[in-house]
């Protein structure tokens, strides 16, 4: 029943893939279209704001489909939307591109929000952070490898790889690196529906079932990927 699933995913993202997702771009009139990302995504396009996800090395394909989404309406966001409405199809291929070439950098190790302790003020005391933090990234990494069957959380790995490099042909996104505050804000959307642009709205139907802690488990764990 996994594999008939996945393999129905697969069919659903190359199912009607356009032109422009297909196109090759120009990564130098890329450069130069890019300059207004720059501010918040990153000259390279590895943002230095954690909120503000990384473009560098993601899959053009899927670079180009977000910019379709925002322009028309499937993801809604006021900046982005007005950024893409005036992007033409070569204008977005060329941007992935550019985008694609670099490398995506390396994050220091997440830290932990005050509101992050333990509701139990004398065993939070006795949890150093880092142990804290060591230990939501290796419940994420489980999690990421193996779901949990008894909820039906899906495998990460399915879609995104065991080194978090997604799926090219099927325009499965590269997450790897990421940051750890836009992954979570990302799950977080898919599980309450605010985001829905991804085939069969499979990503609500994972995140829906997944607890806040996980999410944030998940995320750190995505973010210290290499």
């Amino acid at each position: 029943m996994k594999k008939q699933w996945l393999a129905l995913s697969l069919a659903l993202a190359l199912a009607g893939t356009s032109s422009a997702l297909q196109a090759t771009g120009n990564t130098e009139a890329g450069k130069e279209k890019s300059a207004a990302c720059a501010g918040c995504h990153g000259e390279l396009g590895n943002s230095v704001a954690a909120t503000f996800p990384k473009l560098a090395q993601q899959h053009p394909a899927y670079l180009v489909k977000q910019l379709q989404a925002f322009k028309n309406g499937d993801r809604k966001d006021p900046m982005m939307s007005a950024i893409a409405m005036s992007l033409s199809d070569k204008d977005m291929v060329d941007i992935a591109a550019y985008y694609a070439e670099h490398r995506i950098s390396d994050n220091p190790l997440p830290i932990l929000n005050d509101d992050d302790d333990d509701d139990d003020a004398d065993k939070a005391a006795t949890i150093k952070p880092e142990e804290k933090v060591a230990a939501l990234i290796k419940q994420g990494g489980d999690l990421y490898r193996n779901g949990d069957l008894t909820r039906e959380v899906s495998a990460c790995i399915a879609c995104h790889d065991p080194q978090g490099k997604g799926n090219k042909p099927a325009g499965f996104p590269l997450v790897k690196s990421q940051h750890a505050d836009y992954l979570i804000k990302t799950l977080s959307d898919f599980k309450s529906g605010a985001r829905s642009n991804n085939p069969e709205n499979i990503m609500h139907m994972i995140a829906t079932k997944m607890t806040d802690d996980e999410i944030k488990a998940v995320a750190y764990y995505i973010s210290m990927m290499k």
